[in-house]
């Protein structure tokens, strides 16, 4: 009996399209759009695939820049993608957004990883207030393109300090559609009213969505409870978070290995598994970008991201290990 060969099966997704694992991309171009914030746009190594993966509005994309990787959200409305672009405030402190400053240039080539969709608009709202603190304005503008492409309401606060107000003129060629209103601001107290404003004025329907610095983020959710809008209907992005407490030390099984891993005060369970071997993927160190999200068997779980829901949370069956602690746990690794 003769065998028959049987042709090998073509991966999935082929497409250049439907990639979002780590790969090369090109550097289009890089525009200066403040003194201190500068615009770069990515697309692919030839012109023989220009279409790249479509996104939510909202998403980002991973950047390596030099010996690490960080997320950046994009800023367009996600459709049909010829180019990925991000804008990126320079903090000068020599972390990514000094490198991406200093060594990206035009032709260029850098690896980039994503898309990635982790502030996403509700798909059946019925319009959406926006709320862009400084360089936050980034994937608030990404939500606002998006909703004006399809005409639908969007009513947009743009907080920002004089000479700080990146693409400030693309949020006013969109507030020339009837759907779109724009209302620029300066100054915390200033900021504060115009936000209680606006939450007041949103009709039935409609969600909110806020990126910014902490304590812009910290008015819009208090000032989102005393207008008595519904937690889901409150959406935001961190950039960063504040420094958690110690807390204290607790045990952690891994199933696939029976190791018990002691973690102490102040450590992470995310560097005691690295420590011990365990391969966990990890970017903000922070609980605000989902990376080292794992699932949990068993156990308490004190939760201290700002990234899981409330039912998630109450599952108790996952957990982000950089800044999550818990009692007697078993992670399913």
């Amino acid at each position: 009996m003769t065998a028959v060969a049987v042709p090998e099966q073509p991966a999935a997704h082929l497409h250049p399209a439907y990639a979002t694992g780590p790969r090369p991309m090109r550097v289009v171009s890089i525009r200066r759009l403040t003194d201190e914030i500068t615009h770069f746009r990515f697309g692919p190594l030839d012109d023989s695939s220009p279409v790249l993966t479509a996104y939510q509005p909202g998403s980002h994309v991973i950047v390596t820049t030099g010996g690490g990787r960080n997320a950046y959200s994009l800023v367009d409305d996600g459709m049909y993608p010829t180019s990925y672009g991000i804008s990126v405030l320079r903090r000068g402190a020599g972390g990514g957004s000094d490198w991406l400053h200093d060594n990206l240039v035009e032709e260029g080539v850098v690896e980039i990883e994503g898309p990635r969709s982790m502030f996403a608009p509700v798909l059946d709202q019925r319009g959406a207030l926006l709320v862009a603190g400084g360089i936050g304005v980034t994937p608030v503008l990404s939500h606002a393109r998006a909703l004006a492409r399809d005409g639908r309401r969007a009513d947009i606060v743009y907080s920002y300090r004089r000479g700080s107000g990146a693409h400030a003129d693309d949020l006013r060629a969109l507030a020339a559609q009837p759907s779109v209103t724009l209302h620029e601001v300066s100054g915390a107290e200033q900021t504060a009213s115009l936000i209680a404003d606006r939450l007041r004025a949103q009709p039935l329907g409609t969600h909110a969505y806020a990126c910014g610095p902490t304590s812009l983020l910290e008015t819009y959710t208090r000032l989102a409870e005393a207008a008595g809008w519904p937690r889901a209907r409150v959406h935001l992005e961190r950039f960063a978070a504040p420094d958690p407490e110690p807390g204290d030390p607790f045990t952690a099984t891994v199933a696939s290995t029976g190791t018990s891993i002691d973690v102490p005060a102040g450590v992470s369970l995310l560097q005691r598994l690295l420590d011990t071997g365990v391969a966990v993927p990890s970017l903000c160190r922070q609980g605000v970008c989902g990376e080292c999200r794992i699932p949990v068997r068993r156990g308490t779980i004190e939760h201290r991201d700002f990234v899981l829901t409330d039912d998630e949370r109450a599952a108790g069956d996952t957990m982000l290990c950089c800044v999550s602690r818990g009692h007697d746990i078993e992670v399913d690794l």
